[in-house]
């Protein structure tokens, strides 16, 4: 007899509590599956159910027997499912999560070509700042930056989540380029709101991590408005690149303290740890990492600006 028939067998007798249910999900008689579990016990040498006219129960060692029986049919399960999914072509809804900046001006264009690559697909982009709970309210995969908390998900790096302060020529011009992090408590800076300290910037000068307490005449929770601000000459910016990234390639902004940024951050795609990740994710997340990348087109400007060895991802946002 099939040791996975039998196991088979037992599994649906615990879960139905039922020989005759058992048979039913089977399609086998009552008699069959009384006897494999009856011939499995006699191989095994032990007993896995109590049974009485009323009720069936496992027995310790049955218990202990079920859970292992599971795992191996929950593992070949799987493993069937994934040879059967390299072979088919990902297709489905794709449910994604973003932060609106980023999600307009980068990933909206790259999930246009996503698309016109794999048809089958069809991605619903919810583009928003708060945090969500990617298990709670059923994404497939978020876009996260910044430096992410310990949690349950899997993140893969897609690209540096570098930033820059900046200011436009004519800003520059009229009241001075800071020569040192505590220069900009003299200035006027612009403030994303969408921090624990948004007052506080952080550089790292001479290997101390240093905190600036800044002010200025705007605020906001959203960085193209301070960027736009910044670019009309109403004071400095701390931006990321992704958003700032133009400006700095056409001149309208330029940086500076750029040997004084700090730490290491990132563009994350985030999703649940499941047992088997779908196509339709896999696919998404190796095409993002493909389009970005470790030098994303972002940061040409800034990067022809530095020296190699000067080159570093700086920390922009507390994770979401």
């Amino acid at each position: 007899m099939d040791r996975l028939d039998d196991m088979l067998a037992f599994i649906k007798v615990v879960d139905t509590k039922s020989f005759t249910a058992a048979a039913d999900r089977l399609n086998l008689s009552k008699s069959v599956v009384s006897r494999r579990i009856g011939e499995l016990e006699n191989r095994l040498g032990a007993r896995l159910l109590n049974r009485t006219t009323r009720k069936l129960s496992l027995t310790e060692v049955g218990q202990a027997y079920y859970e292992r029986c599971s795992r191996i049919l929950a593992d070949l399960e799987e493993a069937e499912q994934a040879v059967a999914d390299l072979h088919a072509a990902p297709r489905g809804r794709l449910r994604v999560n973003a932060p609106v900046s980023f999600g307009v001006r980068h990933l909206a264009p790259a999930v246009a070509e996503f698309l016109n690559r794999y048809p089958l697909i069809e991605v619903d982009l919810e583009l928003n700042d708060r945090f969500v709970d990617l298990v709670d309210e059923g994404y497939d995969l978020a876009i996260r930056i910044g430096r992410l908390r310990d949690s349950s998900l899997i993140a893969r790096r897609l690209a540096p989540a570098r930033a820059v302060v900046c200011a436009s020529p004519a800003y520059l011009e009229q009241h001075g380029t800071p020569q040192t992090p505590e220069d900009l408590s003299n200035h006027r800076c612009l403030i994303y709101t969408n921090l624990p300290t948004p007052e506080i910037w952080h550089f790292k000068v001479d290997g101390e991590v240093r905190g600036v307490r800044v002010s200025g005449p705007m605020r906001g929770n959203n960085g193209d408005l301070l960027r736009d601000a910044a670019i009309a000459g109403v004071g400095i910016v701390l931006s990321p690149t992704f958003l700032c990234g133009d400006a700095l390639s056409s001149g309208a902004l330029r940086p500076f303290l750029s040997d004084c940024m700090i730490a290491e951050a990132s563009v994350n795609a985030v999703y649940p740890q499941n047992r088997h990740l779908s196509p339709k994710v896999r696919v998404f997340v190796d095409f993002l990492v493909q389009r970005f990348g470790q030098r994303p087109y972002w940061d040409c400007a800034l990067l022809e600006t530095l020296q190699p060895d000067a080159e570093r991802d700086i920390e922009l946002f507390e994770p979401s």
